[in-house]
């Protein structure tokens, strides 16, 4: 008999896979733009048409959040992660076939779609397919995934041509597919679609039948059938409107969604998606050595894999808030070093000869930052939004998304020619500092929680074992004051 463990693996693995072709889709500009840009491409490209080949997949998310949060909804989590993952195979072929600047973009475009489509989604079947002990690991993989993902498109860059790059970048959605074929539908999905026998069957093959399986599926029906209960038989269509809009003011939806924005900023903000797409250009114009650009590239894709590897063994230990909040501020620290040594260099303070300092506390930014402002951000969106508005939420915080992964990489090739690799990175850390400080406040652990209960403190403000405690002491209490009273 197969473990559960081994099932549950096996169903990641088609999110992880197609994560790191979602890799392959963010970093791809690197080698695209510095080849297009060379005096011998046929497709010559300025500056204006670069930072548009990087940044439109941004654009593209806002229909891919869209359409896969309606999709998970209406589908399911396995028909939806299907469909979306088609508009991606097929604009890596448009890039390969491309002739003109507009075919690439519209390639990038379908990519996009497909990245972003997948970012929300991937996490839920995370969250929903894998224990509550595993979770963290499984979401944790997929920054893994995708530094992966990085790290191909940069090698594979410096030794093919741009269009042989663009199919083999097919390959990883078409691994991922075949995967995703073999799933079973989310336990979660079929009981809030009332399909209750359905949905234990699925729930036993992924987490077996163990006592603490069966405790999570019972506190699972139990929740879906209370919030049923609540909801009115027989609704006219403008009541079906209203309560749809009801949702976006209750509590359990509000406050995940503030802790996913200022999650995402965070994201954005830590070079996440900056650095893959402009490796080459930073770290030319940090050693002033285009030659040698490629092997520091390199150098630093390895240490950010292993980094974020790293992480999803640290997070089976540590907390999440200790995680983040112990490698995040100390990666502004390092960051922020780093700005002022490059400044100071620009200003002819400090000689420009000693190159491998800044590349040292670069490196070191980035192993602190992929411990924790990059897989952790990505978790959330796999945990803290609660079953009935997971579809909802996952595309709202698409948007959010796509606003900010389209603004920070619109805005980085004019900052790197105005402000420089110092200022760039200046600006961006001092988002991520007061992203990090407001997450310090509003921000719950979610290590060892079963979906449930997270679901329950975003209702009730508080984790049932809190609660328990609490109605405990406050039972305890009422009969000493009885006693007194006798």
């Amino acid at each position: 008999m197969v473990p559960p463990y081994v099932k549950q693996t096996w169903a990641v693995l088609g999110v992880l896979i197609n994560m790191l072709g979602q890799g392959m889709v963010l970093s791809y500009p690197s080698s695209l733009i510095h080849a297009l840009q060379s005096p011998d491409s046929d497709i010559p490209i300025d500056i204006h048409m670069s930072s548009w080949i990087a940044s439109c997949i941004g654009i593209a998310g806002f229909p891919g959040f869209f359409i896969s949060g309606l999709l998970m909804d209406l589908k399911g989590r396995k028909m939806a992660h299907a469909i979306v993952m088609i508009p991606g195979t097929i604009g890596w072929l448009l890039i390969y076939f491309a002739t003109d600047i507009r075919t690439i973009i519209i390639g990038r475009l379908l990519g996009g779609f497909t990245a972003s489509a997948t970012v929300c989604l991937g996490a839920v079947v995370i969250g929903e397919f894998s224990s509550p002990s595993n979770r963290g690991m499984f979401l944790n993989m997929k920054t893994v995934a995708v530094c992966l993902g990085n790290t191909v498109i940069h090698i594979l860059g410096y030794f093919l041509h741009w269009r042989t790059i663009a199919l083999l970048g097919v390959v990883p959605h078409a691994v991922a597919l075949t995967i995703i074929i073999t799933w079973p539908e989310s336990p979660a999905w079929l009981a809030s679609k009332k399909r209750f026998e359905e949905s234990e069957k699925s729930f036993l093959w992924l987490r077996g039948n163990s006592e603490s399986s069966r405790r999570e599926f019972d506190e699972l029906i139990r929740a879906q059938k209370e919030r049923m209960s609540e909801i009115p038989m027989n609704l006219t269509m403008k009541t079906r409107i209203k309560e749809f809009f009801k949702k976006f003011t209750r509590r359990d939806f509000i406050k995940p969604l503030i802790i996913i924005i200022f999650s995402a900023t965070l994201l954005e903000t830590c070079g996440r998606h900056i650095f893959p797409a402009y490796a080459l250009q930073i770290i030319a114009a940090v050693t002033g050595n285009k030659m040698n650009s490629f092997y520091y590239t390199l150098a630093i894709d390895i240490i950010i894999t292993t980094s974020a590897t790293l992480s999803s063994i640290l997070v089976k230990l540590l907390k999440r808030r200790t995680l983040l909040f112990g490698t995040a501020f100390p990666a502004i620290i390092v960051l922020f070093c780093a700005c002022l040594y490059l400044f100071l260099v620009a200003q002819g303070v400090i000689s420009a000869t000693r190159t491998w300092i800044p590349i040292m506390l670069f490196v070191l930014y980035f192993i602190l930052a992929n411990l924790g402002c990059t897989p952790i951000p990505l978790a959330l969106l796999g945990e803290v939004f609660p079953l009935a508005h997971r579809g909802s939420g996952s595309l709202i915080s698409g948007f959010a998304l796509s606003l900010l992964l389209m603004f920070a990489l619109q805005v980085t090739p004019y900052l790197l020619v105005s402000v420089k690799v110092y200022g760039t990175f200046a600006f961006f850390g001092t988002l991520m500092a007061i992203s990090l400080i407001t997450l310090h406040f509003i921000l719950p652990e979610t290590k060892d929680k079963t979906l449930q209960e997270i679901e329950d403190y975003f209702n009730n403000g508080k984790f049932k074992d809190k609660l328990d405690d609490e109605a405990g002491m406050k039972m305890l209490h009422t009969e000493k004051e009885n006693k007194a009273k006798v």
